[in-house]
């Protein structure tokens, strides 16, 4: 998959992402029982610890050069009770993230290795761990009621890799359910209004052939989605919906609201 972002700027993003959380964390004075209401299932606790303990799984991935996938229990298995406090999870986000980042960097980045998806190297995880963190980012600061900004090159490459990665055919496999989505005059248009028009912030998601498709196009589609950048990120995400008056939505409604459902990152 392209990318829009260069390798150093991947791994980069893991610590800057991650500081930015932790210090959110500590200015907020957490509550880590706290629900997240974009990961209903959890605490704030359990989110942050699931996003130390992926940094820390892919780190052994890469160091190891890992031809299989390690056990991920302890990014799966999250105990909602914690006696820590903001300020060592803080640390703990830290540090995992700063050794995830020295880790990639000191690796051929065309090294191959186990990826759950394509790529076999550690490109696909260095971007995959910006945008993980990016949206884990924006979980933690949305159950705090904190205001969650990201700057444009990230959030680009955040929601071009999105599109990239629902429109593999593999992911027939993992969500067959999807294949509902596909259908004659199936298109969505989502156009970024506050960007500047070198930006190119416009992607077209086509669901009229026999796969998911996309590409950065601003073109008639049977809906259109309309807001800023950041909104736009949060919804394709789905982190927060349709509905909110931040979004000029014409055409088909239902249709948009019915690939939203189908395409949830976890």
């Amino acid at each position: 998959m392209n990318s829009t972002m260069a390798y150093d700027g991947h791994c980069a993003e893991i610590v800057t992402q991650t500081g930015l959380l932790a210090s959110c964390l500590r200015e907020e004075g957490a509550d880590l029982t706290a629900t997240v209401p974009s990961c209903p299932d959890w605490n704030l606790a359990q989110l942050l610890h699931h996003l130390g303990e992926a940094h820390r799984w892919v780190e052994e991935i890469v160091r190891t050069r890992a031809d299989r996938p390690p056990p991920d229990t302890a990014l799966r298995d999250l105990p909602r009770d914690t006696t820590e406090s903001p300020a060592e999870v803080a640390d703990w986000l830290t540090s995992g993230a700063e050794l995830l980042a020295a880790t990639l960097r000191a690796t051929n980045p065309d090294s191959r290795i186990w990826t759950p998806l394509p790529s076999g190297s550690p490109r696909f995880f260095a971007r995959r761990m910006a945008h993980e963190t990016v949206i884990h980012r924006a979980d933690a600061t949305l159950a705090l009621g904190a205001d969650f900004t990201v700057g444009q090159p990230v959030a680009l490459d955040a929601l071009d890799e999105w599109m990239a990665l629902g429109s593999l055919p593999e992911m027939f496999d993992f969500h067959p359910d999807r294949r509902a989505l596909l259908g004659p005059g199936r298109t969505l248009h989502f156009h970024a209004t506050d960007t500047p028009p070198d930006a190119a912030a416009d992607w077209l998601v086509d669901l009229t052939g026999d796969t998911l498709a996309w590409r950065r196009a601003q073109e008639p589609a049977a809906v259109s989605v309309h807001g800023r950048l950041t909104d736009l990120l949060l919804l394709i995400y789905g982190r927060v919906p349709a509905d909110r008056d931040t979004f000029e939505i014409t055409g088909d409604a239902e249709l948009l609201e019915f690939w939203l459902a189908r395409v949830l990152f976890g």
